[in-house]
């Protein structure tokens, strides 16, 4: 079987660490940020990591 192809729109969305963890950024937070609560947009603001069920899924393809 020949190798896969990396999948450029999930590539720019997640990022591999050293580690093997998977970070990504929450949804939620480019635009109309100001009609939307500061505890939001502070909890947003931060990275998170990728669930162990999607790294499963996900791995050949990043």
């Amino acid at each position: 079987m020949g190798k896969l192809k990396t999948h450029k729109g999930t590539k720019k969305v997640l990022n591999v660490r050293k580690s093997g963890t998977i970070t990504m950024g929450h949804p939620g937070s480019r635009h109309n940020t100001g009609s939307k609560s500061a505890s939001y947009n502070r909890k947003v603001r931060k990275s998170t990591q990728l669930s162990t069920g999607d790294k499963k899924r996900l791995k050949n393809i990043i």
